[in-house]
């Protein structure tokens, strides 16, 4: 059997907030790496630690990427930062974490700290910089700014070849469309649907998200992040009225090769 260049587990992929059958927004991405798998995780939203223990053992995870600093994309980093600190077999070594900048700050408020050192002796905080590309592991991720109410951005992922595109959470932007040129697979959110009024500057529709696809030449499209209250019917229908591609709406526990 041929190892895929690339295994993207759904932990989480309710939008905005856990939902019954899912917590919030986590994907688990694997690679070979030195003979072993290197594990990045993108995001780690509220909810999503318990069900990141069923697929890993969290020691195993060697590094963490935020889109945004919404509590839906990183607020189980707090009971992380627990995890690595406080085991009984011994504190965990730091890990990177590539977020947004004012990170480390916003997560060790969220959690409590005002010792001055935050969570650095458990995470080593990088600021992205849409100007360089960073490399963990055997994974090179680049991002692009998009347009969200706080500083968000989306997330395109390569390794050995094959290369995973993740929108996070955005409102339509023609970043995204050039953004996604060329993807294995695209993870794309689509939280609203096209019969409503939705506000600005905040989320994608499936048909959004479809185009996206369509004018990127993208191999795969998965869609994440719709909330409970959204009808699902609603937005593959609205995902298929601009892409006739591979699509698939995501659940939490599926598994994909790249």
């Amino acid at each position: 059997m041929t190892t895929p260049a690339m295994r993207l587990t759904i932990i989480g992929c309710a939008g905005s907030f856990p939902g019954p059958d899912s917590p919030a927004s986590c994907y688990l991405v694997e690679a070979p790496h030195e003979d072993g798998t290197f594990r990045l995780l993108l995001e780690l939203g509220n909810g999503a630690l318990g069900g990141l223990q069923r697929s890993v053992d969290l020691r195993e995870i060697g590094a963490v990427a935020i889109s945004h600093l919404h509590p839906d994309h990183c607020l189980d980093m707090c009971g992380f930062y627990v995890v690595r600190k406080y085991h009984p077999d011994g504190a965990f070594d730091p890990i990177p974490v590539l977020a947004p900048e004012g990170a480390g700050d916003y997560l060790s408020a969220a959690y409590g700290i005002d010792d001055g050192f935050g969570m650095d002796g458990q995470f080593d905080f990088h600021e992205w910089d849409e100007s360089t590309p960073v490399t963990v592991g055997p994974f090179e991720v680049a991002v692009v700014t998009v347009d969200h109410p706080v500083p968000a951005y989306a997330l395109r992922v390569s390794a050995g070849g094959k290369t995973l595109v993740y929108s996070g959470d955005t409102g339509p932007t023609e970043a995204l469309a050039e953004f996604v040129r060329g993807a294995d697979a695209f993870l794309c959110e689509a939280s609203f649907v096209e019969s409503r009024d939705n506000p600005p500057n905040l989320h994608l529709t499936g048909a959004e998200a479809g185009d996206y696809a369509t004018r990127g030449d993208v191999g795969r499209l998965l869609i994440t992040h719709i909330p409970v209250w959204t009808d699902r019917d609603e937005v593959l229908r609205d995902v298929k009225s601009t892409w006739d591609g591979d699509v698939e709406l995501v659940t939490a526990g599926s598994v994909y090769d790249i």
